[in-house]
């Protein structure tokens, strides 16, 4: 097997607040290898996005070692090893789509040319084709975070960190868009890190389910799902997926009991 990833061992992180320490993180020990969708969930305030953000170089851990692509999380940042998707789509009301999916690429320095050639790629991956033209308020909430998701494909890296990027959604658009996720996924062969309070959000999308304690934020289960790549969303009616989500929900629980 490759190298993993990423790959986090003893991790902490305390932040220092006017009030005291706040242990954010406890003892993380995680391998995340090529290819894998590994979903965090856990209660609110249990570090699902503090990992994250350490792993895109925004905060950096007390204790441990944490490494992406066997770099420092800040050598990756440098190397444009991830592509970030926060939970609002933060799309700038006065560019276009094309032109907002344009920006991390014109910061990089691409030409011109490559910069169309990227942004029509990439408007085609998440079936946005024909609306680069368009301004962020012309469009529904599903197709900005579509766009965000875009541009955070756009420069083309192997790790999209996903930071609940469906929460404020309604379920019938978060359905489609899980949906449109996996068919991304499976195209692109990415690596996906993905934050989610939804139990059968994480058990439809992933091939890992990380389950988090309540704060300090500590893995307390790492499920491997069985299920099959392919998913339509009616496998969320089968007793495997059923099954699934009862150890999430168990493990959820144990979290809190040991606190």
């Amino acid at each position: 097997m490759s190298a993993p990833v990423i790959q986090a061992s003893a991790l902490d992180l305390t932040f220092q607040t006017g009030d005291g320490p706040v242990h954010a993180l406890k003892d993380v020990n995680l391998d995340v290898q090529k290819g894998d969708f590994v979903s965090f969930i856990g209660p609110s305030g249990c570090g699902k996005t503090t990992f994250l953000r350490c792993i895109a170089a925004l905060e950096t851990p007390t204790n441990g070692t944490l490494t992406v692509n066997g770099m420092t999380p800040d050598e990756a940042r440098k190397a444009r090893s991830y592509g970030y998707v926060f939970q609002a789509a933060g799309l700038y009301p006065w560019r276009t789509i094309a032109k907002n999916i344009k920006l991390p690429l014109e910061i990089m320095g691409f030409d011109r040319a490559e910069q169309d050639r990227r942004v029509e790629q990439v408007l085609k991956l998440v079936d946005l084709d024909g609306f680069g033209g368009k301004y962020p308020w012309q469009l529904s909430g599903g197709m900005q975070q579509r766009a965000s998701i875009a541009r955070a494909l756009a420069f083309d890296a192997d790790l999209l960190l996903m930071d609940e990027p469906f929460g404020a959604l309604d379920e019938i658009v978060r359905d489609h868009l899980n949906e449109q996720l996996l068919e991304l996924w499976a195209r692109t062969e990415k690596t996906i890190c993905f934050v989610t309070h939804s139990i059968p959000e994480a058990v439809y999308l992933s091939t890992r389910i990380v389950v988090m304690s309540p704060r300090p934020g500590r893995i307390t289960d790492v499920i491997e799902s069985p299920l099959p790549r392919a998913r339509p969303l009616e496998i969320r009616d089968t007793p495997e997926f059923i099954e699934i989500a009862h150890r999430v929900r168990e493990g959820l629980r144990a979290g809190h009991a040991d606190v």
